[in-house]
């Protein structure tokens, strides 16, 4: 699984990143972000790609975790 740390980034650069990390990875990634429209959007993104979502809240930031 590949990891991606995306705090401090705004949209659209996590879900850029988030877009290019499971082109890398055959089975998900983990990516964190820091901001509430990050999650939302990288969330909606990883759904829309097929991937079973899932968001852990770690004190104003998230790992979403997306497998496919």
């Amino acid at each position: 699984m590949k990891r991606v740390d995306a705090t401090g980034l705004s949209c659209p650069e996590p879900v850029i990143k988030a877009k290019k990390a499971l082109k890398e990875s055959s089975d998900g990634i983990e990516i964190t972000v820091d901001n509430i429209a990050s999650k939302e959007n990288v969330s909606r993104y990883l759904e829309a790609s097929g991937c079973k979502v899932s968001i852990k809240d770690e004190n104003g930031s998230w790992t979403i975790k997306g497998v496919r």
